[in-house]
């Protein structure tokens, strides 16, 4: 018979509930500026920068040097490890520049993919051994939520319950041991839109992972409420050739969470009962980069294109977003990868 064995303090519950909400508040989302320094060689590599620690430094300086304005409809920023010790060109951390603004820091933890012996190319993620202290000493240096992600595919074969287990479990004890530290967890299954399978095949899958990592939680036993949720869309895989429109895109998304996710959870990047919100790296980024090209004179002219791009998300959030017709250039182009990793 199961029993209860309190895991959290209730000040430690309220200050884990207190960061989430700040985090997903009316309007505001989260920038993901957690890439791997692989995955910034391949962003630099298309506009022709040569992939530095100090050319990173000077990118992510173009975004978080972003005024005010980000305020309102960012409010949350995760950083990869590197970033999180560097500082702007006037010697002020990076930490501290977000904190100024009232936006939190989170911290990218897990240690990437790994193959899953025994199944069909899956895959589970790295990184737990050594979790709780690194995200002690994350705690001690500014960061208030972190960020795991956990791959599946689609395919006749996959995935399979095993995959499927092992991800939830692992993101479960990533979860916890966050919570441990008083550092909010983001909690993301993605199930990439690789192949060739139907709306409804997505929507299946994407309901079977979401209810084994609820579970995995519950066992866990893991404080909702102090959890965030990073859900793939459900989506027809991007060989699939049944063409489908947003609107069933979104009815099959939406009915998807409805059936899974507790409403307990203060927010995910979609809709009631939780809270309506984005987390995006190149959907926020790609318009900037563009700009910047590595040349210190765009720097204020990229800033001004991240800003863009962030408003007009937290506009989405809050379902004031009209489209102008405007967008044109890097941000209406497709941002999909194959088998995407960073």
């Amino acid at each position: 018979m199961p029993h209860s064995y309190p895991a959290l303090s209730a000040e430690q519950k309220k200050e884990l509930s207190d960061i989430a909400l700040r985090i997903v508040a009316p309007g505001k989302g989260i920038l993901a500026a957690d890439e791997s320094v692989g995955s910034m060689a391949k962003r630099l590599s298309q506009i022709g920068v040569e992939n530095t620690e100090e050319n990173r430094r000077l990118y992510r300086q173009v975004l978080f040097s972003a005024d005010d304005r980000v305020k309102k409809c960012i409010g949350g920023v995760i950083f990869f490890h590197e970033t999180l010790y560097q500082k702007d060109d006037n010697g002020v951390p990076f930490v501290r520049t977000i904190q100024d603004k009232g936006i939190v820091v989170g911290i990218k933890v897990d240690k990437g993919v790994v193959p899953l012996a025994g199944t069909d190319g899956e895959t589970t993620t790295q990184g737990l051994d050594g979790l709780s202290e690194r995200c002690a000493q994350y705690k001690k240096d500014g960061a208030d939520f972190a960020k795991w992600r956990c791959v599946l595919k689609i395919s006749e074969r996959t995935p399979s319950a095993l995959a499927i287990l092992e991800n939830a479990n692992v993101l479960a004890r990533y979860a916890s041991i966050c919570q441990q530290n008083g550092i909010v967890p983001i909690v993301e299954p993605e199930i990439l839109p690789d192949g060739d399978h139907d709306l409804r095949r997505c929507q299946y899958v994407t309901e079977k992972v979401l209810a084994a990592v609820y579970k995995a939680l519950s066992d866990h036993h893991v404080y909702l409420e102090g959890t965030l949720l990073k859900p793939n869309m459900v989506t027809p895989g991007h060989a699939c050739p049944n063409k489908y429109s947003p609107e069933e895109v979104a009815m099959a998304t939406v009915t998807a969470l409805r059936r899974t996710v507790p409403p307990a959870v203060p927010g995910c990047p979609l809709p009631r009962p939780w809270a309506l919100t984005f987390s995006y790296g190149r959907a926020l980024q790609a318009s900037a980069l563009n700009a910047w090209r590595g040349q210190q004179d765009n720097a204020g002219a990229a800033t001004e294109e991240f800003i863009k791009r962030a408003e007009v998300n937290g506009l989405a959030a809050q379902g004031k977003y009209e489209g102008s017709g405007e967008d044109g250039g890097t941000a209406a182009q497709s941002l999909y990868v194959a088998n995407h990793a960073y």
